[in-house]
């Protein structure tokens, strides 16, 4: 089932103090707190080694200045295959489209949805607010890109059975979003700075399957 977003491999060494999971892990049966811990054990996230993807990021922040949704979809499936081959994993869809939906939980900023009877794993990214049909800026934009992809990776290059919110996923998700900002050339004026931490709502887990119908959130 799809995964949503509102908002080299190393497993942490030992931690002076214990990490706290996100308040639904207690909710979660004893299979998946494994699944969730393997999760949260693996803090970092670098670009694959001969991968440069400062010219895909230039074009992704040029497309979005200048409001160009096609050429922001070319700039996204560019740095999506990129990314894919460099990890070894299976390659990813990308879906650019224009306004975010929104319901009672806020706006959605992107969608990854597993693969499905031969469709391939495809990540869906919004590129206007759906309050004010604002472009988006472009470091919450490629966060987003960078959020699904690690979705993607959770399941297909660390093997796990499902993807979750945890801390070790958000910071994986800093990792490659900061990665990618360092390979951006520069602009003339100011030079990319990396992205921080985001208040992210600790969502529920993100599953393959909706659990007793309905969907997956």
């Amino acid at each position: 089932m799809a995964a949503l977003f509102f908002w080299p491999l190393r497993v942490s060494p030992q931690r002076a103090f214990p990490p706290v999971p996100f308040a639904y892990y207690d909710r979660l049966s004893e299979a998946r707190k494994r699944i969730y811990r393997a999760s949260d054990a693996i803090d970092t996230l670098g670009l694959p080694p001969g991968v440069a993807a400062g010219e895909c990021v230039a074009r992704i922040r040029s497309a979005l200045a200048g409001d160009d949704r096609g050429a922001l979809r070319r700039a996204c499936r560019e740095l999506a295959d990129l990314l894919t081959r460099g990890y070894h994993v299976p390659p990813l869809a990308i879906r650019v489209l224009a306004q975010r939906p929104a319901d009672d939980y806020g706006e959605l900023h992107g969608l990854y949805e597993p693969e499905d009877g031969g469709r391939p794993a495809t990540v869906s990214v919004w590129m206007r607010t759906a309050a004010r049909r604002q472009v988006v800026a472009f470091r919450t934009f490629l966060r987003t890109l960078c959020h699904e992809i690690c979705h993607h990776l959770d399941y297909e290059l660390y093997a796990l059975e499902e993807t979750f919110h945890t801390e070790g996923f958000y910071k994986r998700e800093s990792g490659l979003a900061n990665a990618l900002l360092a390979q951006e050339p520069p602009p003339a004026s100011t030079a990319a700075s990396p992205v921080g931490p985001d208040a992210h709502p600790a969502a529920a887990p993100k599953r393959r399957r909706p659990v007793g119908g309905g969907r997956a959130r």
